[in-house]
């Protein structure tokens, strides 16, 4: 009781020490370590936390108990395997730093004349790659298409073949085409036109996913988890339609809400950055009258 009552007199001993910036600090490291588990709850990576967790637990209890040569061995196995841990979860770090580029990368679009990688044509091309799916669910032809928002798939679409053509239903059915030579790998839309198509995806590590999912379906997930990209997929055996983002997949989606998510996550995103730019760009006007006024 009493090592109780001293604690908490040291606690409040502490705090008119405690400064903005302590705070700061704080909060910087707790969105770090919430980022990180965030990343790897949903990956084979999560059983390794776990027993990483687990191997700390013990050592502590090891302590405790004045379990002295087992602490020693622990406490060794912990800090040989900080490099192994490194390396068992490096692509969950890569991911992390690819996410921390893609916030940068919204600060920079926010003030592009844009606001983005989506165009002023971009309704109609949602309305295009609609119909289109429905055309090929009915018809049970797979479809893998991407749409690329602030992060660049330059490198995804230089697996495939370069195409730069006008999105419409009619070429999207024709290169997804069975017995077409692109059909089998994905399409990047990029800026409203059709970029690349036969491009090869990173595939998901998420063992989470339901048993029942194919390739292309692992394909989409895994190009979401490492981008912010949209990804609608159409499956082959089933004609089911599907659309991953962030790592999550909707599935069995029907004409209308296809039409409806593509919209709130492509035009959506889009009016927003050009309403918050606008809203800077008033704000900037009104001071600069104010400023011509108090000259005057």
């Amino acid at each position: 009781m009493k090592e109780i009552q001293e604690f908490f007199a040291n606690l409040r001993s502490t705090f008119p020490s405690v400064t903005v910036w302590d705070v700061i600090d704080i909060l910087v490291v707790a969105f770090l370590f919430y980022s990180i588990i965030r990343l790897i709850w949903n990956t084979s990576a999560r059983r390794i936390a776990v027993a990483i967790v687990i191997l700390l637990g013990m050592t502590l209890l090891t302590e405790v108990l004045n379990l002295h040569a087992l602490n020693y061995l622990l406490d060794r196995v912990l800090q040989l395997g900080f490099v192994a841990l490194v390396i068992v979860f490096q692509p969950e770090l890569r991911r992390l730093l690819e996410r921390l580029g893609s916030k940068a990368s919204d600060v920079k679009n926010l003030f592009s004349p844009t606001g983005g990688s989506q165009q002023a044509d971009t309704p109609k091309t949602i309305e295009e790659v609609v119909l289109a799916c429905e055309a090929m669910s009915q018809e049970r032809v797979g479809a893998l298409i991407v749409f690329e928002r602030t992060n660049s798939l330059e490198q995804i679409s230089a697996t495939g073949t370069h195409v730069d053509g006008a999105v419409t239903q009619e070429l999207i059915r024709n290169i997804f085409f069975p017995k077409a030579s692109l059909h089998d790998g994905a399409m990047i839309i990029q800026n409203s036109r059709i970029l690349a198509a036969g491009c090869v995806l990173p595939l998901s590590e998420n063992r989470s996913l339901s048993t029942d999912l194919g390739t292309r379906h692992r394909a989409g997930v895994g190009m979401s988890e490492n981008s912010d990209a949209v990804i609608v997929i159409v499956s082959e055996e089933t004609g089911a339609i599907s659309v991953a983002i962030g790592g999550m997949l909707k599935r069995h989606l029907a004409r209308q809400t296809l039409q409806k998510l593509l919209t709130q996550e492509l035009i959506g995103e889009q009016r927003e950055r050009t309403n918050v730019l606008s809203m800077i760009k008033r704000k900037n006007r009104r001071k600069g009258e104010d400023d011509d006024v108090a000259g005057n």
